[in-house]
């Protein structure tokens, strides 16, 4: 059956409609996703946060697709898991932790895909009692066949951490 449209405006909105988001759409897939992708990151950071641990950084490791790019401001760009991983073994296992800004993780759909997560994280020497180190992310994760990995990442904005200034 062929569609006729009024205008022009009506054709584009009818042609999109499969691809725009329905404002019928419940609220709770979105909360889902959030709880989904939190968790995800708490989880993928834990294991980072002790990848000292061979097992960790094995574990840390199977949150990130084979071919992750990883961009990252003052250091670079690793285009494999395995260069990342080599970076994240010689210059963060046992040298520093990292944790969620609380309140700014900020997660989107990517429609068929997964979805992007945005956010702030504090990096602490470790042992320190306070986190003098502080940038802005931003993680693609993929969902596929049940299982979500991180297939790009973004570290950047690196910058002193403004709660760690003495007064």
């Amino acid at each position: 059956m062929r569609r006729h449209c009024a205008s022009l405006a009506t054709c584009f909105v009818l042609a999109m409609a499969p691809a725009m988001a329905s404002p019928a759409d419940p609220p709770g897939d979105a909360a889902t996703l959030d709880a989904t992708i939190a968790a995800l990151d708490g989880a993928l950071f834990d294991a980072f946060n002790r990848c000292a641990d061979p097992a960790q950084l094995r574990v840390h490791a199977r949150y990130f697709a084979p071919d992750v790019e990883f961009y990252h401001d003052t250091g670079g760009v690793t285009w494999t898991r395995e260069a990342m991983l080599a970076n994240t073994r010689t210059h963060a296992c046992g040298h520093y932790t990292r944790s969620l800004v609380p309140g700014s993780l900020r997660v989107s759909p990517v429609k068929d895909f997964g979805a992007i997560a945005t956010g702030v994280h504090r990096f602490c020497q470790a042992g320190a009692a306070r986190c003098e180190g502080e940038a802005d992310f931003a993680m693609v994760w993929r969902l596929r066949d049940g299982e979500w990995q991180v297939t790009r990442v973004l570290s950047y904005g690196h910058r002193r951490n403004p709660a760690a200034e003495s007064p």
